[in-house]
């Protein structure tokens, strides 16, 4: 019966052409291989998204008189309504966290580098509109700590030389953070980001379907010394039923966190009432928050939260820009880079435990 509709279909969409090319698609293989598998994670996470999104999208209302109140009738009277929230939050901090991950495999495989530049720009554009999905949906439930959080995030980008306060009213919807606020990050979060990403995520696809596996460069000398070393494997079915186990890993990971520590909803924000003490932005921005705070409030005759906001808009650009500075042969200036990619990494880890200890 499957073997017919398969046949049936394939007379008519010609399935076996657009097949073909994941048949002959190899992945190499050796002692880092391993790192592959988190592009793939990051994927499914972000499919997990969309499907729970479109759940919630089924009770949830985006105004700042219903907001909280559907939340909260969605955690505690549609039934699993408590389960798809947790899943939806615990997945997007997931997703973050694997993205992130997956950039970082890739730094230190050196696996941007010639012909594979395009990859790493759209991969880094896709981490940065990540952390968008983030924060225009930490507001949506219009709780006391995302309403304050929003706040302080907001007028971070209002620091930005010449375009910030433009930028500020153009996220606020307004001077301030309202329920204008609320609605524009609802139609940031559910239309705008959705469909930018889901394009480059096609795009990042593409290339990474064009250009294969990359192999680490001391992994890539070896071979070459002794081209009885090369190991690969067939893309399809070897490696996507690997990828495939990875995802029902994190299938199951996801569904443990959401069941055993469901999502607090919290308070429902008062926009008159002062902020709570040791209000923080989420893990994923706290290391840019903490690290702003140890900046003087001046430094020389320059506002010290400028020059920090600054600084973070050329690190971006910069690391959106790597594969540009480094080459394809090892060199001093590959080894620079390497450096300054580890001291990134303690960096941002280190700050993100600070600001979590700090008072």
């Amino acid at each position: 019966m499957i073997a017919a509709l398969i046949h049936w279909l394939d007379e008519r969409l010609h399935l076996e052409g657009l097949l073909a090319p994941f048949k002959h698609k190899t992945v190499p293989q050796h002692k880092m291989s391993y790192w592959y598998f988190f592009g793939g994670i990051t994927l499914f996470l972000f499919m997990v998204q969309v499907l729970t999104g479109i759940l919630l999208l089924l009770y949830y209302h985006p105004g700042a008189n219903e907001a909280f109140e559907s939340v909260q009738y969605i955690v505690t009277q549609v039934q699993f309504g408590w389960l798809i929230r947790s899943i939806h939050s615990w997945s997007a901090n997931l997703m973050i966290f694997t993205a992130f991950a997956h950039m970082f495999s890739v730094l230190f495989l050196k696996a941007y580098r010639k012909p594979r530049e395009l990859t790493w720009v759209t991969g880094v554009l896709l981490l940065f509109l990540v952390m968008g999905f983030g924060f225009s949906g930490y507001l949506l439930p219009w709780n006391t700590l995302a309403f304050f959080a929003t706040t302080v995030g907001t007028q971070m980008a209002g620091q930005v030389p010449f375009i910030g306060h433009a930028m500020m009213i153009f996220l606020r919807g307004g001077p301030e953070v309202t329920g204008a606020t609320l609605t524009r990050f609802f139609g940031f979060h559910v239309a705008v980001l959705p469909g930018i990403v889901t394009v480059l995520i096609g795009v990042h696809l593409f290339f990474v379907q064009r250009q294969g596996m990359s192999v680490p460069p001391k992994v890539e000398a070896e071979w070459k010394k002794d081209p009885s070393l090369v190991k690969e494997m067939k893309f399809f079915p070897n490696f996507a039923l690997r990828e495939l186990m990875a995802w029902y890993v994190g299938m199951g990971m996801l569904g443990g966190l959401a069941a055993m520590f469901p999502w607090n909803l919290g308070v429902k924000v008062d926009p008159f009432a002062s902020a709570p003490a040791g209000i923080k932005p989420e893990w994923y921005f706290l290391f840019m928050y903490q690290a702003l705070k140890l900046i003087p409030s001046k430094v020389l005759i320059f506002d010290g939260e400028v020059l920090g906001i600054v600084g973070c808009g050329i690190a971006a650009t910069v690391w959106l820009l790597l594969p540009f500075f480094d080459t394809e042969k090892p060199s001093r200036r590959s080894h620079v880079i390497t450096g300054l990619s580890v001291f990134a990494l303690v960096f941002m880890i280190g700050m993100t435990i600070y600001g979590y200890l700090a008072n």
